[in-house]
């Protein structure tokens, strides 16, 4: 079981803003100002070392804020602290599963995590993003769709078309190939009974020990201010499941982000990518910075209540 203290990774300042939140809950600030450039969207191996040097003394078993989605690649290094089998159930809009590199990416943490033999299963909830469509799907992690070993569901989604990929047989798609490509056919979150579906989701874990990730980019705005793409999922229904994967598992670890930030990398490349990944307009650069953090604070405090009850 999950107990305070929190421990925040502070990459942006983002959380530690939240004084309600921290005065509310004993914490631990790991500050990392000076490596946030380094570490925005994605990070070489002198970063990570860096950064782990860090975490050394730290608990892994507690709840973890990450800020910004940016920084959402920052679970695969909490989750190396694991070595016990365990599930992963990660809440984000985006599916975080490209097969390019770079590697220790915000956009291919997830890959990368399914390549360690401990994970035995991971479910992705609320994806919903246009990297589940063409080109997107291109590049994406199908091999893992084997056997159930990953399992994706979007809030809502079109069918996606791939071509010369070869998409596994899933309990969450059904794919209808043809000459040189396949159709995805995604099974929705909108259309089901969220409480019934969950059960079910949780009774096919392989191991009750689970790790959660979520990323408030999975929630519509009015319940998370990003620095991405708004998310289709009510703050409601982010909690039902929470609720059910405390009532019936074991969470060893849980991470945060979503938190807002202004897109900061370090050098021309990783700015032109940053400018090119990021949508251009999002709906919390109409808003203050005071809004800003009442809207996430009150999310993150709904989350850690669930939790820790």
């Amino acid at each position: 079981m999950l107990e305070p203290p929190i421990r925040v990774l502070d990459f942006d300042g983002s959380v530690i803003k939240q004084h309600n939140l921290l005065s509310q809950y004993p914490h631990q600030i790991i500050a990392l100002k000076d490596m946030a450039p380094g570490a925005r969207l994605w990070m070489n191996k002198r970063v990570k070392r860096a950064i782990l040097e860090r975490l050394r003394q730290t608990r892994k078993n507690c709840v973890t804020f990450l800020g910004s989605g940016d920084f959402h690649h920052l679970s695969l290094l909490l989750l190396e602290q694991f070595q016990e089998p365990i599930s992963l159930i990660t809440f984000d809009f985006h599916p975080d599963w490209d097969i390019l590199p770079p590697r220790l990416a915000c956009g291919s943490w997830v890959t990368q995590a399914l390549k360690k033999k401990n994970i035995l299963k991971c479910a992705l909830i609320g994806v919903s993003s246009d990297d589940l469509s063409w080109p997107g799907i291109q590049s994406a992690n199908l091999a893992c769709l084997k056997h159930n070993r990953l399992e994706i569901y979007p809030y809502v989604h079109a069918p996606s078309a791939v071509f010369l990929r070869r998409v596994p047989q899933n309990i969450s798609l059904k794919a209808r190939p043809s000459f040189l490509s396949a159709k995805i056919y995604w099974e929705e979150l909108k259309s089901k009974n969220l409480e019934d579906f969950f059960r079910s989701l949780i009774r096919r874990l392989p191991a009750e020990k689970v790790y959660l990730s979520i990323d408030k980019d999975c929630l519509r705005n009015e319940f998370a201010l990003t620095n991405w793409e708004e998310g289709k999922l009510a703050l409601d229904e982010l909690i039902l499941m929470l609720r059910l994967i405390k009532e019936n598992l074991e969470i060893v670890g849980l991470d945060i982000s979503g938190d807002y930030s202004k897109i900061a990398p370090s050098g021309l490349f990783k700015d032109l990518i940053s400018r090119f990944d990021h949508p251009h307009k999002v709906e919390a650069d109409k808003i203050s910075g005071e809004e800003i953090t009442r809207v996430n604070q009150s999310t993150n405090l709904k989350i850690l209540e669930t939790i820790f009850s």
